[in-house]
């Protein structure tokens, strides 16, 4: 089954950890089902913060109510070539609009800022899983670090052109295969300014990181319905 998720405030804070958390002292078995023992407080959805009634549902093993849980339910797509064609298009729109940001930025300025890797990878992400509908995993990881690595060192090759275009005696036929090169390889070329190189390139790798930790699977288990053993007043 491939990994399902859908954005929805106060959902992700319930897959942060490693495996669900244990059920809370209220929880009791009652028969076959699942129930709930009065408390004098009220029981009420973390989410919504709704007070929990009769039903609940279980959401990555914390009590939900019914309304959160449906929204749960009817988010989690099933990961699919649509949704993976639609999510890289939207990652290469905001890699694209990240390489005019960097670019435009250091031939305005004539300074290179390297932490602009930071926000693209991030714009490249959020971009991605909203064409998901936040569905991720290994091949939206990998896409979105190629676009985060191609939009920052593809920037280099307008950059470069603009550095050379108030020369009227460049040869751009000679300089054509130096450009594709710089674009491909000029985080690395980088390095030849030494320590200023090498930030650049520790930076790019922390946008990378920020790319591929956004776009991770996320799985939401959805249980129930439960029931109570009463309103809980």
């Amino acid at each position: 089954m491939p990994e399902q998720w859908k954005p929805l405030t106060g959902l992700d804070e319930l897959t942060q950890t490693k495996s669900s958390p244990a059920a809370p002292p209220q929880f009791a078995k009652a028969g076959n089902a699942q129930s709930v023992a009065g408390q004098s407080g009220a029981l009420r959805c973390p989410i919504c913060t709704r007070p929990i009634t009769n039903e609940y549902f279980g959401l990555n093993g914390q009590p939900v109510c019914p309304e959160c849980a449906a929204q749960a339910r009817a988010g989690q797509e099933a990961d699919g070539h649509a949704a993976y064609a639609q999510s890289a298009l939207y990652g290469a729109g905001a890699a694209f609009a990240g390489l005019v940001l960097y670019a435009g930025f250091t031939i305005i300025t004539h300074f290179y800022f390297g932490y602009v890797a930071l926000a693209v990878g991030w714009m490249v992400a959020k971009a991605m899983m909203t064409g998901s509908n936040g569905v991720g995993g290994v091949r939206y990881q990998i896409t979105a670090c190629v676009l985060t690595y191609a939009a920052i060192s593809l920037a280099s090759i307008p950059i470069r052109i603009a550095h050379l275009a108030p020369s009227s005696s460049v040869d751009w036929m000679s300089e054509l295969p130096q450009l594709l090169v710089l674009g491909i390889f000029s985080p690395f070329l980088a390095l030849s300014r030494g320590l200023f190189g090498l930030i650049g390139l520790v930076i790019l790798g922390a946008g990378l990181r920020i790319a591929w930790s956004m776009t991770k699977s996320r799985r939401l288990a959805v249980t129930g319905p439960h029931y109570t053993t009463g309103p809980i007043a």
